[in-house]
């Protein structure tokens, strides 16, 4: 039921995902109950300078990590190793970052996401999210490169469990707070009726709704932003409820966050509905139970339920 683990694990790309377990970033799944299936965890103490690492070569691009081996690391310590020479970072910006782990033993590359993929846009200077990183985050700037330090007790990710992972920020954007565009007029009346507040969090009203037992995906708000690819990954504002009873079982808004998913990694009612939707727009969807959960149970919804959700789209990536 989950879609990223913010806070619990970094995600650079599918490829290097199971390395950047340690760092405690992004992620691979998340705690947050909503359409995915899960993923791991990592903790979250440790941390601390990390010291003798230093970064050669043009700022932007890949860099060359060099330090004395063998390194030792404490895990999750970290060292601005450029500072950047692009737009400074703001509350509330995503970062677009590119990486390369290199071994602490030996000093050789380990994986990289340079040369493969799209940057990973999970990251957010937010230090509820980020609370190790968020000062590292606020003194630099685009093109700056963050080195961080990972002691895997575990030896799984890798099987080189001391490195360091090196994360360029290639570009940065910030997200919409809540959906933003013209509202539909022309709604169908048969549909649940949704009630915003004043902070944009959504209110169900069944209406005496019956599923048809189809996918519904109605624009309630039309956003002005790009059309949605369904190889992306969103930045969205949601809350569900069961279409039994109209029961809330999830919502991001009552955590004070947004979430972040790929839609390769979600239930296959939220992939076809959210796909050809505008960034600022608020889609009404209705997931039957074979483009949701089947008839397998979840944390606060039965099997074979069909599920209704509002989400608000912030930003695609």
């Amino acid at each position: 039921m989950n879609i990223h683990k913010l806070r619990s694990a970094v995600k650079m790309a599918a490829c290097c995902c199971a390395l950047a377990l340690g760092l405690g970033l992004t992620a691979c799944g998340s705690s947050n109950p909503a359409p995915s299936s899960g993923g791991s965890s990592s903790s979250a103490s440790a941390g601390g300078k990390l010291e003798g690492v230093s970064a050669d070569g043009k700022l932007g691009q890949k860099p060359k990590i060099s330090f004395k081996t063998p390194l030792e690391v404490t895990d999750k310590s970290w060292q601005i190793v450029q500072e950047g020479d692009g737009e400074a970072m703001q509350d509330g910006d995503h970062l677009c970052v590119r990486s390369v782990a290199v071994s602490a033993k030996d000093g050789k590359e380990l994986d990289s996401t340079w040369e493969k993929g799209s940057p990973d846009c999970q990251i957010s200077v937010n230090r509820k999210s980020y609370p190790q990183y968020y000062d590292a985050f606020k003194a630099m700037k685009v093109n700056g490169t963050l080195a961080v330090g990972i002691n895997d007790a575990s030896g799984q990710s890798t099987g080189d469990n001391k490195y360091v992972m090196a994360l360029t920020i290639v570009s940065k954007f910030k997200p919409l707070t809540r959906a933003k565009g013209e509202a539909v007029k022309d709604i169908p009346a048969d549909l649940p009726k949704i009630s915003l507040d004043s902070s944009g969090k959504p209110s169900l009203n069944l209406n005496g709704y019956q599923p048809s037992g189809k996918l519904v995906s109605q624009t309630l708000i039309k956003g002005t932003g790009p059309v949605v690819k369904d190889t992306q990954s969103v930045t969205a504002h949601y809350t569900g409820w069961l279409a039994s009873n109209g029961k809330q079982f999830d919502s991001s808004w009552d955590r004070g966050e947004p979430a972040d998913f790929s839609l390769d990694q979600v239930v296959k009612g939220w992939k076809q509905g959210l796909a050809g939707q505008t960034v600022g727009s608020q889609t009404l969807l209705v997931v039957p139970p074979n483009l949701g959960y089947g008839d397998k149970a979840q944390k606060g919804i039965p099997a074979n339920s069909t599920l209704i959700f509002v989400v608000d789209i912030l930003a695609a990536y």
